[in-house]
């Protein structure tokens, strides 16, 4: 190959790479710093659609290191999906999570406990990822939901000590979680409560950090909240009050042994970096809290969000699986899916005060996001407005891939953070 071959082969990538960033529907940060895309992501992972290539980055690939998937499992079955497409996503994911569930009961079956247990976990969380840009109306959301809990369920007694399923009472309705204690002798030890944003299910919490706090000797719990998981389905939408249930959480957790009351810590990542500080002005029995990132007025952050601020016009390019996605988060508001921009009023009094939280605070945001006016803007109001001398802002940075919302893609970074700075807390 002469040099000039090289050099316009060398060309012609420089000129789709191009395109493709460009691509209608592609996750992206606004010019001006203004806008705050949640899914926009510091560099390109797989799909050429923006929204399915955030969450095949952070929340596929993010969880390889917490046991929810395995690298060639993950691009097999990337592989067949068409780019863009809602159907071939949930199509193929979950037909990996039942191929992957069968080793498991062949292994269970041959007393095989750690790898019925691997195999287990990991078909859950596909299947739980085969969930993502699925409507309501569809009936397949609450039978794989379901799907998802008994996996998870399957691979419960197969740790040491257990993972337990439970179940909060909450006004008429229960807040589905796992808890496993960090001791099999009952003895108090630091909890972590970990807390969920505006997509989730408490699987992806399991998946998020559970692991760092086994590995660190902490308690691990995690819920779903009203707007959570499968609650929207029986009316139990996102509230302005989210106080409220966590109180109830809470209330749960210091009735057992295992939790040193001195100790209790709760990490909310998305919109639980609202939930868990707002819970905390309400609640002094929680001693330390986690945010990633600090949102302390819902309402002006989904003001500068594409989703809830694209015109008509921006919507003809979006494309299925993007459209889902944004449908399926206006269902757990409570909103109607052809007019996202009511987004925006439902957050309105969805907010924290600093200054109201006695609490040590930790702040947790990658580079990328850090340059949206309005997420900075806010996690500054933040950091300075909280009183306990304790408190921290870290920004982590892209060139350790750890730029995106929430962080999902580098999950060990995270738990560096966030035990050590706890250890420290707690000392």
């Amino acid at each position: 190959m002469t040099q000039d071959s090289r050099s316009w082969k060398c060309a012609i990538r420089i000129v789709l790479v191009a395109a493709m960033l460009c691509l209608p529907g592609m996750a992206r940060a606004s010019e001006d710093g203004k806008a705050f895309d949640a899914h926009a992501t510091a560099f390109h992972y797989f799909f050429q659609d923006g929204d399915m290539d955030f969450h095949f980055g952070n929340l596929v690939l993010g969880a390889v290191g917490n046991g929810g998937g395995e690298v060639g499992e993950i691009f097999y079955a990337a592989s067949k999906i068409k780019d863009g497409d809602a159907d071939s996503w949930h199509r193929e994911w979950f037909e990996l999570s039942t191929r992957v569930e069968a080793r498991g009961d062949k292994a269970l079956a041959g007393g095989h406990k750690l790898s019925a247990r691997t195999q287990y976990l990991r078909a859950a969380y596909y299947a739980r990822i085969s969930l993502i840009a699925m409507l309501p109306d569809n009936p397949e959301l609450a039978k794989r939901a379901e799907r998802t809990r008994t996996l998870m369920q399957k691979a419960c007694p197969l740790f040491d000590p257990p993972l337990e399923y439970i179940e909060i009472p909450f006004e008429d309705t229960v807040l589905p979680g796992y808890f496993r204690p960090a001791l099999s002798d009952g003895k108090p030890a630091p909890t972590l409560l970990m807390i969920g944003g505006g997509e989730t299910f408490a699987e992806d919490l399991y998946f998020y950090i559970a692991q760092e706090a086994f590995e660190r000797g902490y308690n691990f719990m995690t819920v779903d909240l009203p707007g959570q998981g499968m609650l929207p389905q029986s009316g139990h939408i996102f509230r302005t009050d989210t106080y409220v249930p966590m109180k109830a959480v809470v209330d749960l957790l210091l009735k057992r042994c295992e939790v040193d009351s001195a100790r209790l810590a709760a990490f909310g990542y998305s919109g639980g970096g609202l939930f868990v500080p707002q819970a905390a002005m309400h609640d002094p029995r929680l001693k330390a809290i986690i945010m990633s990132a600090a949102v302390i007025d819902a309402e002006a952050l989904f003001a500068t969000m594409p989703a809830a601020t694209d015109t008509a016009k921006d919507k003809q390019s979006w494309t299925s699986f993007h459209a889902n996605v944004v449908r399926s988060i206006c269902w757990r508001y409570g909103v109607d899916p052809d007019n996202p921009s009511e987004l925006i009023n439902a957050n309105a009094g969805n907010t924290f005060d600093p200054a109201r939280i006695g609490a040590p605070a930790l702040i947790l945001l990658g580079e990328g996001e850090y340059k949206s006016a309005e997420a900075r803007r806010q996690v500054d109001i933040a950091i300075k407005g909280f009183p306990n001398p304790k408190s921290r802002l870290v920004v982590t940075p892209s060139n350790e891939g750890a730029s995106n919302h929430c962080l999902m893609e580098n999950r060990r970074l995270v738990g560096l953070e966030v035990f050590d700075w706890l250890d420290e807390v707690f000392k």
